[in-house]
């Protein structure tokens, strides 16, 4: 069984002194946003902040100046999720661009999609959607059949995506596909294609969740033709691709502070004086402890520099899995020590209804449990 070497990591002075100037524009921007808002945590979206955050150098933090970045550490970075996931701020709009979309089209179109389209990322200005799970398909991207076929005039795509996250507000989308037949590789033959969302035959569905809120879409693909050009990285190696990208979605404190809203609202109602109530709230203080250490010791590798993927990879499934567990234990608890208690429409109740009808979720987004414990498997030489 191979040793999982995430060392800890500890902010410095610098890292403290951008906390404290993260809160004071949070406490001005998000004055007069209601607990209800917040509790929607990084899926609520709000075009105009995140233009506010562009303007301060709070998105593409890590990335060089050529793309439109600011060239600060990662751990600088981490010290902003951290703040502004606390706050419940309506981030959703550039999130999966900031985390994920533009790092890919740097390392795989520096030359040619990044440096048109990641500085408008940076500027708060450009969303992304992933175009990953299909019908019939779920995590297993093995099965996957979105076909792009190539033809003079580009790539054409015809196929359906589903739980495409805020697809009804991105201008793009990054999708796998299936670009060549299936071999004893179950995962040849997938490749990664930079999509318009206003592009000819693109259709969006929106898909309501438990709340009723518009955050999941169905998106079908008819005869939508793509550039040669929007073809990322190489014909084929898709899989790869997305290992890498999933990685950094994955182990992101996003995974853990969901449902901040519900602790902060159980904390202020908790009693000093009740046992039951300070063992139960303290033990999850304790897990968002662990939760912390593991995710910031992520920060802290990338930090350094070098190649973390491996340990990336498996310490990211960890993050998300045990952050999920956490997360979805929570209502559960808040119901056993507050439910008789908590005045209807309180922010209490609201941060409780929110959680119970969110949380089921928290076990399939960016992979489902099952696939999440077989990369841990894998990566401890479990299998």
């Amino acid at each position: 069984m191979q040793g999982l070497l995430i060392e800890p990591a500890s902010l410095p002075c610098a890292c403290e002194a951008l906390r404290t100037e993260v809160r004071a524009f949070l406490a001005e921007a998000m004055k007069d946003v209601p607990p209800d808002r917040r509790n929607r945590n990084w899926s609520g979206a709000s075009p105009a902040f995140s233009r506010a955050l562009g303007a301060r150098g709070w998105i593409g933090m890590t990335w060089p100046k050529r793309y439109g970045g600011h060239e600060r550490s990662s751990l600088e970075r981490y010290v902003v999720l951290e703040e502004l996931l606390a706050a419940g701020a309506p981030v959703g709009a550039h999130w999966v661009a900031d985390r994920q979309s533009a790092p890919l089209l740097m390392r795989f179109a520096p030359e040619t999609l990044a440096p048109r389209i990641v500085p408008g990322i940076a500027r708060g200005e450009v969303y992304f959607c992933i175009g990953l799970s299909e019908p019939d398909a779920g995590s297993d991207l093995a099965s996957i059949r979105t076909r792009a076929v190539r033809t003079d005039r580009g790539w054409v795509i015809n196929g359906r995506k589903v739980w495409t996250s805020g697809a009804h507000r991105a201008q793009f989308m990054i999708a796998l596909v299936r670009s060549g037949e299936k071999t004893a590789d179950r995962h040849g033959g997938l490749s990664q294609f930079l999509i318009g969302m206003d592009a000819p035959g693109l259709t969006v569905r929106p898909i309501l969740n438990q709340l009723g809120e518009h955050d999941f879409n169905e998106v079908t693909f008819d005869d939508v033709l793509v550039p040669h050009e929007h073809l990322i990285g190489r014909e084929g190696e898709g899989w790869q691709q997305v290992g890498a990208e999933l990685a950094f979605e994955r182990s992101g404190p996003e995974r853990y502070l969901s449902s901040t809203q519900l602790l902060l609202e159980m904390l202020d109602a908790a009693d000093a004086d009740d046992p039951r109530q300070a063992e139960a709230i303290g033990r999850l203080v304790a897990q968002y402890g662990t939760l912390r250490q593991m995710s910031l010791g992520v920060a802290g590798m990338l930090s350094r520099g070098g190649d973390p993927a491996p340990a990336l990879a498996l310490t990211a499934a960890l993050v998300k899995d045990q952050g999920a567990l956490v997360e979805q234990a929570m209502p559960d608890i808040a119901h056993a020590l507050f439910g008789g208690r908590a005045r209807p429409g309180s922010p209490l109740a609201q941060a409780m209804r929110h959680a119970t009808l969110s949380v089921p979720s928290f076990s399939l987004r960016g992979g489902t449990r099952e696939i999440l414990r077989g990369i841990i498997a894998k990566g401890l030489d479990l299998r």
